[in-house]
């Protein structure tokens, strides 16, 4: 019998970590499943075998997604499911309401979502409906923002353009096109980088200027 303890066993090998599950129920957008797991980065050594497969070396466009849409299909098809990404759509599928489902993800003090193990660097690189309903452990009770007192990610971006009130995009771009800018582009964001479950997440910068430059080319 499958087990979401042996589906992460075998996402693992991908360098891909199990980042939530839970059961689908009326308004979750997903009929006939009766399962839906979220995979994301497993940190570390996500880097590392990405950039070693084939898609990241063929020249082709997206290769993240190309090389997530190959492991994730494959995997979801030998289970029995379907694979469902992020970049579906449009529509595009809920992932942010999803990841709240889950009870392992929360929106953060500045509208973020922070993961209890990625933090604020939680990015989804698909999930996996099933047909069949699997024991889930139980989600933690609360936020890591709760026990955070200093809550540094409110007052770390050097632009002020994400902050709890608002995340104004113009004036974050037009930073990331200044000298002081350069660290947010060469390291990934500040406000992502200053919260303590990120930092223990072991993402490396590399990861974080390539996305970066996705966002900022």
């Amino acid at each position: 019998m499958t087990t979401l303890a042996a589906i992460a066993e075998r996402a693992a090998a991908e360098r891909l970590a199990v980042f939530g599950a839970f059961h689908p129920a009326d308004g979750d957008e997903l009929e006939g499943a009766e399962t839906l797991i979220l995979f994301g980065p497993a940190e570390p050594g996500f880097w590392g075998h990405l950039t070693s497969q084939p898609e990241w070396r063929d020249g082709a466009p997206d290769p993240i997604d190309r090389w997530s849409a190959r492991v994730l299909g494959n995997f979801a098809q030998r289970l029995g499911g379907r694979a469902i990404f992020p970049s579906d759509g449009p529509p595009y599928p809920p992932f942010f309401r999803w990841a709240l489902r889950t009870g392992r993800a929360w929106p953060s003090p500045v509208q973020l979502l922070v993961h209890d193990t990625a933090g604020l660097m939680v990015s989804y690189r698909g999930a996996i409906a099933l047909p069949q309903r699997l024991a889930l452990p139980d989600a933690p009770t609360a936020s890591p923002c709760a026990d955070c007192t200093a809550q540094p990610c409110r007052t770390a971006c050097p632009a002020a353009a994400l902050t709890p009130q608002h995340y104004d995009l113009p004036v974050c771009h037009a930073f990331l096109d200044t000298r002081e800018g350069q660290d947010c582009l060469s390291r990934g964001c500040g406000v992502r980088r200053a919260c303590p479950v990120s930092r223990a997440y072991g993402r490396l910068a590399e990861q974080s200027a390539y996305h970066m430059r996705r966002f900022h080319p």
